[in-house]
């Protein structure tokens, strides 16, 4: 028994069929010609179908695909019985394939519009450069021209967003580009929320005897607006609908507020002071 057990053929006829599979077991000559036979049935296999048949599917990923026949163990051009471990049968493939390649933070960047482009609305075009994976997997730059559509009424950091325009690195999904809108200063007005704010001085005689507000506004209009209360510190005139667009009601508008300072002189002559006693205590 001893020779059996040193003998790893031997040893694994012996260890599924027992004495009576070594006993019906063909000479050694009809293995080496791969004619198996043999009296009552038995059919001797190779190494790999036997190896297959005693570990079934392997933990790393050794599935059978027929009775006692593993194709990951399939020689491959003379690789012996573990041949299929080289080209394209690496056992480490598995743990590569269906990965989700990354994606990575979204790259933004302002886009200053003037108060006028923000209340009209505009197209921008924008160049961008970029760095893109050619079909050779090399990186190499590419510049393309983007169209900016700016709606009326869009306020500070409305984000306007391009998928996949960023840059490309290999092994990684595109980074999407977005443009993040900022209003420019502005020499007359000053937005807040969907109002329009103007400061307007006038002096203290416009302010007690009434004055009239010109302005041109955003879209080239001229208005012209009649100040006939008498103007205090802290005055404040609302013109409706005169402010800007609202993107979500595009037949509305906010409202002008027009916010008064009061240029008080100076200096004034005896006769200055006098007159105005007289017509204010009046």
């Amino acid at each position: 028994m001893r020779h059996v057990l040193s003998d790893s053929q031997k040893r694994a006829i012996y260890d599924q069929y027992g004495e009576e599979g070594l006993k019906d077991m063909p000479p050694p000559e009809r293995y080496a010609n791969g004619n198996g036979g043999g009296s009552k049935g038995f059919n001797p296999r190779n190494a790999e179908d036997i190896f297959a048949e005693f570990f079934g599917s392997s933990p790393f990923g050794f599935g059978s695909t027929g009775p006692g026949r593993s194709m990951r163990f399939q020689s491959d051009g003379g690789g012996g019985m573990f041949g299929g471990f080289g080209g394209n049968e690496n056992i480490f493939r598995s743990y590569s394939e269906g990965v989700t390649p990354k994606k990575p933070t979204a790259v933004e960047s302002k886009l200053p519009c003037s108060l006028e482009e923000l209340y009209t609305g505009s197209t921008r075009k924008m160049k961008i450069s970029r760095t893109v994976v050619d079909a050779n997997g090399r990186q190499v730059p590419e510049q393309e021209i983007l169209t900016i559509d700016v709606k009326p009424g869009w306020k500070k950091g409305t984000k306007i967003t391009f998928p996949d325009k960023g840059n490309e690195q290999l092994g990684q999904l595109p980074a999407d580009l977005v443009f993040v809108i900022d209003e420019k200063p502005h020499d007359t007005y000053k937005r807040d929320g969907n109002d329009l704010v103007v400061n307007h001085k006038v002096t203290l005689a416009e302010a007690l005897g009434g004055t009239t507000v010109h302005l041109t506004t955003l879209d080239g209009r001229d208005l012209s607006i009649p100040v006939t209360d008498i103007v205090s510190p802290g005055y404040e005139l609302l013109v409706a609908r005169e402010g800007m667009p609202i993107p979500k009601e595009p037949r509305n508008r906010g409202d002008l507020k027009i916010k008064f300072e009061v240029r008080f002189p100076t200096r004034l002559t005896p006769e200055q002071r006098a007159g105005l006693k007289r017509t204010l205590a009046g």
